[in-house]
């Protein structure tokens, strides 16, 4: 059986309020993925060159501490990560999150909340941060209004 997860991360709420319709649609269970620093709104602010989020998003060696690294990756085939798009790819959290654990033999999905902009090539972008043989799917930006039922026909159609 193809056991599932939704690891997410939530700067402000919209991405966790999907991941948790997206856990409910794939019968998944839900993991947040938290900074051992709680961002504030300050640190949000991507108009101020100065706050922590441009500061990390402009330093590609930068990888934000988790508060835990408690997920069982171990125990789920498939593993869906969930993120807002920031400067028009995954925080750099994600990437702290991808290299704490072995996803070896893994199908990780991409999704993304946004104001306005895609996903990009953020899978292309994360490919580094994960094992050779962990399978990377693009994944969409989905947003807080899609429905339970174009959820569930999205995993459909992935094929997992």
């Amino acid at each position: 059986m193809n056991k599932k997860l939704v690891a997410y991360f939530s700067a402000s709420g919209n991405t966790a309020r999907l991941a948790k319709n997206l856990a409910e649609a794939a019968g998944a269970d839900l993991y947040e993925i938290r900074p051992a620093v709680p961002y504030t709104s300050e640190d949000l602010n991507w108009q101020n060159k100065q706050s922590r989020s441009s500061i990390e998003m402009n330093d590609k060696s930068s990888r934000p501490a988790l508060a835990d690294t408690n997920a069982k990756i171990t125990d789920y085939d498939t593993i869906f990560v969930g993120f807002p798009v920031w400067w028009y790819t995954a925080p750099t959290i994600i990437k702290t999150f991808l290299e704490s654990y072995d996803f070896s033999g893994k199908t990780i999905v991409l999704f993304a909340t946004s104001g306005g902009s895609g996903i990009g090539g953020t899978a292309k972008a994360l490919k580094s941060s994960v094992s050779g043989d962990t399978k990377l799917i693009e994944g969409k930006v989905l947003n807080r209004g899609t429905s339970a039922a174009s959820l569930k026909d999205w995993i459909n159609g992935l094929g997992i």
